[in-house]
C-alpha cells in the first residue's frame, strides 16, 4: 500500500476523482490503492470507509494503515495512508496534489 501510495505523489486533485489520470480526492485515492493492491472495492467516502475499519491507537500505527481526520467539523471528513515515521500520503484539496504530510501538521 505504501509503495503504491508513493507512486501517486504529485497526482492532481479532483473532487470525486477515483482515477489518477483524471485526478484523485482523498477517499478516491485510498479506494483506488486498496482496489489495486487487494482487489477489494471500497466506497468513495471517507466516513463510509471508516465505518468498515476498526480504530487503533496512534502509537500503534503501521505503514499501510488508514488515517482519518476531522477537517470539516465532522468526523472522518478526510483520510490518507500512513507511511511510517509520523507521515502519511493524502490528496489534500483543490489547491494541492497528492503529497506526504506529517500527522502533527
Amino acid at each position: 500500500m505504501v509503495l503504491f501510495a508513493l507512486g501517486l505523489l504529485d497526482t492532481g486533485y479532483r473532487f470525486g476523482g477515483r482515477n489518477p489520470d483524471a485526478g484523485l480526492d482523498c477517499s478516491g485515492m485510498v479506494a483506488y490503492i486498496v482496489e489495486n493492491v487487494s482487489g477489494r472495492r471500497l466506497p468513495h467516502n471517507a466516513a463510509q470507509i471508516a465505518d468498515r475499519t476498526r480504530p487503533i491507537v496512534v502509537d500503534e500505527l503501521k505503514p499501510g494503515d488508514l488515517v482519518f481526520f476531522n477537517t470539516l467539523k465532522r468526523r472522518h471528513s478526510h483520510m490518507g495512508i500512513y507511511i511510517g515515521d509520523g507521515r502519511f500520503v493524502h490528496a489534500p484539496n483543490s489547491r494541492g496534489r497528492v503529497r506526504v504530510e506529517r500527522l502533527d501538521n
